[in-house]
C-alpha cells in the first residue's frame, strides 16, 4: 500500500507589513520598543527580522514583537501549504526521449577486404 504525501509546510512572515500599518518604516524603529520589553537585539539582527523569514525566533521575541504591533501571532506568521515538486521516476507511460541502451551500444565493425 503506497504511502500518502505529506504536504510541505511553510509560512509567510508578515512583520514588514504590520510595522507598515502602524507607521513604522525604519527597521530601527523596532529596537528601543523591543529594549523596552527586556528584548536586546542589535540593529543588524532587527534589520534581518525585518526583511527576512526568520527560521528561530525566541517566544519572548514573538510576544514581544505582537505587543508592539498590538496583532497576535497569527496575524504575524501565516502557515501555507506548498506543493512538492514530483520526482520523475520513469513510469509516467511517456516514451523516452533519450536513447535506450541497446541503441547506445557498440557494435563490432566488420572489417572487409578492398581489392
Amino acid at each position: 500500500m503506497p504511502r500518502a504525501r505529506k504536504p510541505a509546510l511553510g509560512y509567510r512572515w508578515h512583520l514588514r507589513r504590520l510595522m507598515a500599518d502602524k507607521g513604522m518604516y525604519a527597521t530601527t524603529d523596532l529596537v528601543p520598543l523591543l529594549a523596552e520589553r527586556d528584548v536586546v537585539l542589535s540593529p543588524t539582527q532587527v534589520y534581518r527580522l525585518v526583511t527576512g523569514t526568520p527560521e528561530r525566533l525566541s517566544l519572548r521575541t514573538l510576544v514581544a514583537l505582537c505587543d508592539i504591533l498590538d496583532c497576535t501571532p497569527n496575524q504575524l506568521i501565516e502557515t501555507v501549504t506548498e506543493a512538492r515538486p514530483v520526482k520523475a521516476t520513469g513510469t509516467t507511460g511517456r516514451a523516452p526521449t533519450t536513447p535506450t541502451a541497446k541503441q547506445r551500444t557498440p557494435r563490432r565493425a566488420d572489417i572487409t577486404a578492398v581489392e
